[in-house]
């Protein structure tokens, strides 16, 4: 069975807000462990509404598998290469509300930091952060404890948790070590629903997928695996001690089984591949091998599973001839940044047609007409996630958490007071129907221009995609990358 503990363990580099330990707000984190949750339902809803403009804004498509039902509380589980956008795409699609552990910074900084405590979050202090001297041993195990025990008396009690197991946020085609924190949360969430008489919570392995995932307008799809179930393994006295909110440990032996058994589910359900270089020549064989059979691979989710029948099948197997084809050819692509579906049905660079011309024209017109209203609406915000994302030391997963925000917070920080000043021109100060109409259709007026002026961009990117695929045909690239390509389809049975 895999192993958690053999993956990279690697501890993660600690960007400037990391280093930042606001002893005073942590502590004063809300928190419970009588199985309330510790944050204001209003915030959840309130949240909730926001991720889908944030969800909307970013990603072009979005897919998710059928929520598998469960009867008590659900901790989700995913790798984490994508910042905050990774909780977000999990998040909006399950039913009950969220119990969230995360870095403790994300609970003491401006604005996220003020919704974080009131969504409930719980701060966690790494061995990162005791290792480099930021915080001591004793209080990060009081941080710790105290947050842990809050998340299993949600879980306890039906509420829902999203984790991410590393422990960090990474840029790797592999699943790192484990950490240990979630897992032990998880036994003793299982020992107070036990001791209470209520339905166990389980394990919910997710696999996150995106075309590219540091692109604003890519595409995502999330995938649910099996649910997984976790033992009482507490003694009687144990278990009531920790329903009445005393923290214990569980077993070193029982917390490595249950992180190895999540390892080994959720490791296939990651790219799992030794770099991004080969997962794109999987995906290349994926989609060569569709096209032979006229089955093209239109959305993510047909691309992610075909791409894992091609890992599973020859994937791994470093003396066949077609990987190393298949991974020259897929960076001829990559560094024109196309994609493997750039392919049509007879293994051939798509042609760029006149559809896609005049639909990439109809883009720049959408984008142009609508521009006064997202200037004057989301301008800002837009231009300051241009800036954070390229200057914060977070590494590339910080770039579509930027994005994210900015479209998350607009409805509830930009447009309102744009409104507000739109509706003042328009009516001065005076308080009617009139004023209050008018308020609420610049609000839809924002939304509408934002929604019209994003669709408009991805048909000028259509374009521009369409002239790439055009420009690398007339290349020597592009003759290589065809012949790479016939030689590939012509052996190809291999896969079988």
């Amino acid at each position: 069975m895999a192993d958690s503990q053999n993956a990279p363990e690697i501890l993660p580099e600690l960007s400037e807000s990391a280093t930042r330990l606001n002893r005073k707000k942590l502590t004063r984190v809300p928190f419970n462990h009588e199985g309330k949750h510790p944050g204001k339902r209003w915030a959840h809803l309130a949240i909730n509404l926001m991720f889908e403009f944030g969800n909307k804004a970013i990603f072009r498509n979005s897919k998710s598998d059928p929520l598998p039902e469960t009867k008590g509380g659900v901790i989700y589980v995913a790798t984490h290469i994508n910042g905050l956008v990774d909780p977000m795409v999990i998040a909006r699609l399950q039913r009950n509300r969220i119990i969230s552990l995360g870095r403790h910074d994300l609970t003491t900084r401006p604005v996220i930091g003020w919704w974080a405590r009131r969504f409930g979050a719980q701060p966690v202090l790494r061995k990162a952060e005791v290792e480099a001297g930021i915080v001591d041993a004793d209080y990060a195990r009081y941080i710790n404890h105290r947050g842990m025990l809050t998340v299993a008396s949600c879980l306890a009690t039906g509420h829902s948790a999203v984790v991410m197991p590393e422990g960090k946020s990474h840029q790797d085609s592999q699943l790192h070590a484990l950490r240990s924190g979630s897992f032990r949360a998880a036994l003793a969430a299982s020992a107070i629903a036990d001791e209470k008489g209520l339905p166990a919570p389980v394990i919910q392995p997710v696999g996150l997928h995106w075309r590219t995932h540091h692109w604003l307008r890519t595409d995502n799809y999330v995938e649910f695996g099996q649910p997984l179930e976790i033992p009482s393994i507490y003694s009687t006295e144990d278990r009531e001690k920790l329903a009445s909110g005393e923290w214990v440990e569980p077993s070193y032996e029982d917390t490595n089984d249950l992180r190895n058994r999540v390892f080994a589910a959720l490791s296939p359900m990651t790219p799992d591949s030794p770099d991004w270089e080969t997962y794109r020549a999987w995906k290349l064989l994926a989609h060569i091998g569709a096209n032979k059979t006229d089955t093209q691979l239109h959305s993510l989710s047909e691309e992610v599973h075909a791409t894992r029948d091609v890992r599973d099948s020859i994937g791994r197997n470093i003396n066949n001839p077609m990987i190393d084809q298949a991974k020259e050819a897929a960076e001829i692509l990559h560094k024109n940044d196309l994609y493997a579906n750039s392919l049509n049905k007879s293994n051939r660079l798509r042609e760029k047609t006149l559809g896609e011309q005049l639909r990439g024209i109809l883009g720049l017109i959408l984008m142009l007409t609508t521009l006064p209203i997202t200037l004057s609406s989301s301008g800002f915000q837009w231009i300051l996630a241009k800036y954070m994302a390229e200057s914060s030391d977070e590494g590339l997963d910080s770039r579509t958490t930027y994005f994210m925000l900015a479209g998350t917070f607009s409805p509830v920080f930009f447009w309102p007071p744009a409104a507000l000043l739109g509706t003042y021109l328009y009516s001065g100060l005076s308080m009617n129907l009139v004023t209050l109409y008018t308020f609420i259709l610049l609000n839809l007026c924002f939304y509408l221009a934002a929604s019209i002026a994003l669709s408009g961009y991805d048909l000028w990117i259509d374009l521009a995609n369409a002239s790439k695929r055009e420009k690398l045909s007339r290349t020597k690239d592009g003759d290589r990358f065809h012949e790479l390509v016939d030689n590939i389809s012509s052996r190809l049975g291999a896969l079988k």
